[in-house]
């Protein structure tokens, strides 16, 4: 028997841990400081904007100056990166935010600080993230060979992140005072940037082209809508949002705290933190060969989580849901995350990767908009109970579709053949 008869998988070697490239354990450091201070940053604004006296609507109206450059801008972000280098763009924002989160810290010190002075800074903030999130996906492939194996480490680090950032915020503000809270986020962020420049030396795919901004949005919306696996989960993960992720976190939070108490929701979330570590860690041993299912049906876990406080389950019951959403939900982001970098060009992949981002999170501060009348004029629990519902159905027509269902670990060589034979590429 030669060589050639020997089946592909026992002629491939396991490809080595991300942990030896210095490259991923730059890139690790620096997007672990930035979710850090990502953590912190509610906890610290939702401190300064209580304690200047601008009441919960005011917190509303800061957060709303955040998230509506990101909502609006990312697309724009994608393109930036694939023109610039990710690493530029990221290393860009980090050092605007870090700017921001240090005159935020001043005005606290030395005037009494207005709202207006508050959203137009974390109106800069949410540009600069906009500009940062689309290029993180570009960066993954260029500094782990083992791509599931490097989104399942950052899957940790995101859910390692979100358990410590809230209570060091609440440690420092209350050791220390809530200006010297945004010092420690600045400092994060210049961690951020300073992991990233290294990275510039990486020989980045770069869009050299002259092509005006719009006819590069055109392009990556063509990359973007041509393969219907993609599109197809961003359609349905809108509905997803809308439906599921919207009401289950603002009426989940407030039922929980009504059944076992502000300490009791505490525990139940940090259980949920605790699943996100167990999806990732599968995420690093997993391998199916339809990546995109085996996601899928991980995320049926998640409608447990709108269910236990509809159906007022106890205390258990309702933390071991919290494991078992979170674990489901991580193991889906590392399948869809290495899914997206193994099949698109990295020419691209930032535009694309915007697409994603916009269409993932631009409905759910909808959804949580509606949650609040929907639970007044329903009952929380029945939307709860309805969210549950419609995050199965959710997850069944994602299965339903082929080219989703279909879709393997990576791209069909003979579609690559099929598209070199037309004389066009993907």
């Amino acid at each position: 028997m030669t060589i050639d008869d020997v089946p592909l998988q026992e002629k491939r070697q396991p490809l080595p841990s991300p942990w030896r490239s210095v490259d991923f354990r730059l890139f690790f450091t620096a997007r672990s400081a930035s979710l850090l201070a990502d953590g912190m940053l509610m906890v610290s604004l939702t401190t300064a904007v209580l304690g200047a006296g601008y009441g919960a609507g005011g917190v509303g109206y800061a957060l709303a100056a955040w998230m509506a450059p990101i909502a609006l801008l990312v697309l724009f972000g994608g393109v930036l990166a694939d023109r610039f280098t990710p690493q530029v763009m990221m290393i860009g924002a980090d050092v605007v935010r870090m700017l921001a989160m240090l005159v935020l810290a001043g005005l606290l010190v030395a005037t009494d600080v207005r709202l207006w002075q508050i959203m137009a800074l974390m109106a800069v903030s949410g540009a600069a993230t906009a500009m940062f999130q689309p290029g993180l996906a570009s960066m993954v492939p260029q500094v782990a060979e083992d791509i599931q194996r490097g989104n399942a480490l950052l899957r940790i680090s995101e859910a390692m992140s979100a358990l410590i950032g809230p209570g060091l915020a609440g440690l420092v503000v209350a050791y220390w005072d809530v200006a010297g809270s945004y010092l420690v986020i600045a400092a994060a962020y210049a961690l951020s940037a300073v992991g990233l420049a290294p990275l510039r030396r990486l020989r980045t795919v770069r869009d050299e082209g002259d092509d005006p901004l719009l006819h590069r949005l055109r392009t990556g919306w063509y990359e973007f809508s041509s393969r219907p696996w993609l599109w197809g989960v961003i359609a349905i993960w809108a509905v997803y949002g809308l439906l599921v992720f919207g009401p289950a976190i603002p009426l989940g939070a407030a039922l929980i705290t009504e059944q076992h108490g502000s300490s009791g929701y505490g525990w139940i979330a940090s259980a949920d933190g605790a699943g996100t570590i167990v999806g990732g860690l599968l995420g690093m041993r997993v391998r199916p060969r339809r990546p995109l299912v085996a996601g899928a049906c991980a995320m049926f876990c998640f409608a447990l989580n709108p269910l236990a406080p509809a159906l007022g389950w106890n205390f258990t019951a309702t933390a071991l849901t919290g494991v078992l959403a979170g674990c489901g939900f991580a193991f889906w982001g590392v399948m869809w995350a290495t899914s997206v970098q193994s099949h698109i060009p990295l020419a691209v992949l930032s535009r694309v990767y915007a697409y994603d981002v916009a269409g993932s999170i631009m409905v759910i501060p909808l959804g949580r908009a509606l949650s609040g009348p929907a639970a007044d004029g329903f009952g929380a629990d029945r939307i709860l109970l309805f969210s549950s519902v419609m995050g199965v159905v959710c997850i069944v027509a994602m299965l339903c579709v082929p080219a989703i269902r279909g879709l393997g670990r990576e791209p069909e060589p003979a579609s690559a053949s099929a598209a070199e034979g037309d004389g066009s590429a993907r």
